[in-house]
């Protein structure tokens, strides 16, 4: 114990024992020590050694310090002292300056000596596995003192340790049950690890979102007090940051996840804007930028859609849009609420129409478009908020052209208001003020006004202005080239440069696809002079950008050109450029725009951000531009009249094959469709055939069985008038049995109008069996194989209307017998009536009489029915008789339609002929182009597609054959 208070600042007797000596004894007693008290001592001792001797403490103490938390894990205290000696002898503090040491730089040192004891802690993977277990613990003594090692391990060697944690198992589940811990200063201190962690790893980024990340972090910052929050809001925010940029899939998973939604609070702040703290401006910044990762221009732009969309749904970008409305917001934040706004519009027509509709709260109220235009143009205003304004009016027109043409029609006479200011009008002023930065800016908005837009570019020529009381007006076109012209009459030269690089950059926009435009700027006799003159003048380097695009400017003309001016035909200003410029002294000046830096950075993404307004040369569209037609003008400028006119004769035949092509293939196409619908009629006509011939077997069954129940009846009515004939002898016998008799006789009769009811409904079902045969039958009339199947038809409706005769003939004889009944029922009562003569029998003869009349009168009315149903038979022979003849005139449409097949097939051999001698002209005038040099596309495999098509074709004819 003597020992241990020297070291702790006792005053033992004798000499003191040196820094390095001390150190080593502790780590002896570490090692060698049994008791659990002593090595917790002597560690302790290290920890209180480890700021003052870090070199000494890391060196000799880091591998017994290791085997401490491997061993004695159970004893909190012990390992709490291992892990702060650990992270004192890594940590790289500030504060820390090597006691008066004479080095140059001693915090290089220092940094230095942190790093090389995290590669040699981190040298065995096992040490990182180890320290991650630590954090299973609970104890705040343990816990902590593991997140801050590790954390600063990963500020040390971040690479190395993500790659061991990204594979240690469980290793990102342990660091993510941090943020759940409810003592804030391990769950901040948390925040910071998982900052470290997440960096430029996207495969840790996804194991982290996936452990339920975006949901803990969004209620951390709604706990904290969202924009109105700490330090710990910020922490949550650069995580987020760290988890969504440049990570499609965690994108995606936010999104899905309805997370865009629950950050519109962070964006309601009230209308009291004077206090803004800078911990809020800060959180404020962080999380418009977060919204701009979602909608970046970088991202896919499926998923900036999405994100897009689910914005405007759940009102973010209304909310956006008040904060660049409202008064009182600091100025960084409104440049970012201003880039944020104009990313979540851009290429949405959606969302641009609503930004369209926003309006200041101004009196009389102005559009959102006209007050951001006025801060543009405005010189007064900071450089960095003018720059976006104007990366928000290109984002609101990009490919809108919608927003295009409202943007125009505000500079044309018949849309102009007086009495406001409007956007046209704005563009104009900042188009031709004093400042060059207004210019620049004016010029390349309008340019986005006319992009890609044919129609715009049409209408903005119609604009004329007012340029001095006097004169008459002059076109907006003629203008810009006017005041290109007297550039020279501006003092400062930079502002010179840039005025005229934005106006030509207009130019080149405007009449570049538009042969009206190249008419009209041509039409002015000073253009063409001005343009060459430049070009050819030797002047210094700020000049040569200048003439780059005066060259790239001639160069449209020469390609966009209609030839409608005899002066300045496209062959005319070749000679020209070849006698006042030269070919390759015109292309070298051409060139030179690509390979100045401001065009490389302007190049890279669409926002344009500039370090200072002197270096705003490019616009991101216009780089796009002059990549297309470079080298096309470099071509067109080389060219000879005869190349050109080869050229375009090889286009016309080239256009006249296709065209052709087009047509051989479009008729190939009706075929196919035509023999596509005769195949389906085939099949149908034949599952129709099957069908009715299921029916008609069917039918056939069912008038079997009526026939055998005919037979039935009859066999019994036989019966009962052989039994009548046998009862007349004996005539008492016959009135004993009369009332039996006549009872039995009445229930045949019912029998018999029961079997004559079910005959009706057979019979008009057969009615409409032979309507449906009628109908399939013109139906079938184009099947090859129809006339053997009408036939067969036909001879089966001719046998089903012979059995219906038949059984007419049988319902003709039963009435017959029956009445025969009915007379020999009347003789046997007249017999009876002279034999008895008595009261009673007066009376029976009296009750038989009066139903022999019911019966007689219920005998008609069966013989009316028969007689409808003869009708009915009668409609079904006509109806048969017309099926019959439509049959057979289907038939000769069959024949008439397979003919035109033979003929078509004949006419479409002839085109194929005539194809194949249109495809070796072809090939002999790509064959001349080749010798000549010129890059030509066969399309062989359009050829041999076609060619294809057409077997395929034949086969499938041979086979329906």
């Amino acid at each position: 114990m003597n020992f241990f208070r020297g070291v702790m600042g006792g005053q033992p007797a004798g000499p003191q024992p040196s820094g390095a000596e001390t150190i080593q004894k502790l780590c002896d007693r570490v090692a060698s020590s049994t008791l659990l008290e002593d090595r917790r001592d002597a560690v302790r001792a290290l920890k209180s050694l480890s700021k003052k001797y870090r070199l000494e403490v890391g060196t000799q103490a880091m591998n017994h310090l290791l085997q401490i938390l491997q061993t004695d894990r159970s004893d909190s205290e012990i390992i709490g002292y291992a892990l702060d000696t650990l992270f004192n002898i890594i940590c790289n503090d500030e504060e820390e300056e090597q006691d008066e040491s004479e080095d140059e730089n001693p915090q290089k040192q220092v940094d230095d000596l942190g790093v090389q004891f995290t590669d040699k802690l981190i040298q065995e993977p096992e040490n990182v596995t180890l320290l991650l277990t630590m954090l299973e613990e609970f104890d705040f003594h343990v816990r902590w003192p593991g997140v801050k090692l590790l954390t600063i391990l990963l500020k040390n060697q971040c690479v190395q340790l993500q790659a061991i944690i990204l594979v240690s198992p469980m290793g990102v589940s342990r660091l993510m049950d941090l943020l759940a811990d409810s003592r804030e200063v391990i769950r901040n201190d948390g925040l910071l690890l998982l900052q470290q962690l997440t960096k430029n790893n996207a495969a840790i980024q996804k194991i982290v979102a996936f452990e339920n990340a975006f949901e803990r972090l969004l209620d951390i910052i709604t706990e904290e007090g969202s924009s109105d929050g700490g330090i710990v809001v910020e922490d949550c925010l650069i995580l987020l940051l760290n988890l969504l940029r440049n990570n499609s899939s965690n994108q995606n998973f936010f999104k899905e996840g309805s997370y865009i939604q629950r950050m519109k609070p962070w964006f309601e702040v009230g209308d009291d804007n004077s206090g803004w703290s800078a911990q809020k401006v800060t959180n404020l910044h962080l999380m418009l930028q977060l919204v701009r990762v979602m909608v970046s221009p970088t991202n896919s732009p499926g998923a900036t859609a999405s994100c897009q969309k689910s914005m405007f749904q759940c009102g973010l970008l209304q909310q956006l849009c008040t904060i660049l409305m409202a008064t009182g917001v600091p100025a960084d934040i409104l440049t970012e609420t201003i880039n944020t706004v104009s990313e979540v519009i851009r290429g949405s027509q959606v969302n641009q129409d609503f930004f369209a509709s926003v309006n200041a709260p101004s009196n009389p109220p102005r559009p959102a478009i006209v007050v951001l235009l006025m801060s543009m143009v405005n010189e007064r205003q900071p450089f960095v908020l003018r720059c976006a304004v104007l990366y928000c009016f290109q984002c609101f027109l990009y490919r809108n052209q919608k927003g295009q043409g409202e943007i125009v029609a505000t500079l044309l006479p018949s849309t102009i208001d007086a009495n406001s200011i409007s956007a046209g009008q704005l563009l104009c002023g900042g188009l031709f003020s004093a400042d060059s930065l207004s210019n620049w800016c004016a010029a390349v908005a309008l340019a986005h006004a006319l992009q890609d837009n044919l129609t715009q570019k049409e209408q903005l020529l119609r604009v004329q202005l007012a340029t001095s009381l006097g004169k008459p007006p002059v076109s907006l076109l003629q203008q810009c080239t006017n005041i290109l012209s007297q550039g020279d009459k501006v003092n400062r030269r930079g502002s010179k440069v840039q005025t005229r690089v934005g106006l030509l950059m207009l130019l080149c926009t405007w009449i570049s696809n538009c042969p009206i435009a190249v008419t009209h700027f041509l039409h002015n006799q000073e253009n063409v002079p001005f343009l060459t003159g430049q070009i050819s003048e030797n002047l210094g380097e700020d000049e040569r950008l200048v003439q780059g695009l005066c060259a790239l400017l001639l160069g449209i003309c020469i390609y966009h050109n209609d030839n409608s001016l005899e002066n300045y035909t496209k062959e005319k200003l070749k000679q020209l450029i070849e006698k006042r410029i030269g070919k390759e002294n015109f292309v070298e000046k051409l060139s030179f725009i690509t390979k100045h830096e401001l065009y490389s950075r302007a190049a890279q993404k669409p926002q344009p951000v500039f370090p200072s307004p002197e270096q705003m040369l490019f616009d991101h569209e216009f780089t796009k531009l002059v990549k297309d037609l470079e080298g096309v003008i470099t071509k067109a400028v080389h060219k000879s009249s005869e190349e050109e006119k080869k050229e375009e004769e090889t286009k016309k035949t080239i256009e006249q094959h296709d065209s052709i092509v087009t047509q051989y293939k479009e008729l190939i196409r009706e075929q196919d469709s035509q023999l596509q619908e005769l195949r389906e009629q085939v099949s149908s006509m034949s599952s129709q055939k099957e069908l009715m011939q299921s029916s008609l077997a069917q039918q056939l069954s069912q008038i079997q069985q009526h026939k055998d129940q005919y037979n039935l009846l009859k066999l019994k009515l036989g019966k009962d008038s052989q039994g009548q004939a046998g009862s007349q002898a004996d005539g008492a016998q016959v009135n004993g049995l009369q009332t039996e008799e006549l009872g039995q006789l009445r229930e045949e009769v019912e029998e018999l109008r029961r079997q004559q009811a079910t005959l009706h409904s057979q019979l008009g079902e057969k009615e409409t069996l032979i309507s449906t045969l009628r109908s399939g039958s013109s139906q079938e009339a184009g099947d090859a194989t129809g006339g053997p199947v009408n036939t067969d038809m036909t001879q089966e409706l001719e046998a089903l209307r012979s059995q219906i005769q038949s059984q007419q003939a049988e319902i003709s004889q039963l009435q017959t017998e029956r009445t025969e009944l009915l007379r020999r029922a009347e003789a046997k009562s007249s017999e009876a009536g002279v034999a008895g003569g008595s009261s009673e029998d007066s009376a029976l003869l009296a009750d038989l009489e009066g139903r022999l009349a019911a019966q007689t009168s219920e005998t008609d009315r069966l013989k009316a029915e028969v007689q409808g149903l003869t009708e009915g038979r009668a409609g079904m022979e006509q109806q048969l008789a017309s099926a019959t003849s439509t049959v057979a005139i289907l038939q000769a449409e069959k024949a008439k339609l397979q003919g035109e097949l033979q003929e078509s097939k004949k006419e479409q051999d002839d085109l194929l002929m005539l194809l194949a001698d249109q495809d070796q002209k072809i090939h002999s005038l790509k064959q001349k182009l080749k010798d000549l040099g010129e890059a030509v596309d066969d399309d062989d495999d359009l050829r041999d597609q076609t060619d294809d098509d057409y077997d395929e074709e034949e086969d499938d004819e041979e086979k329906d054959d």
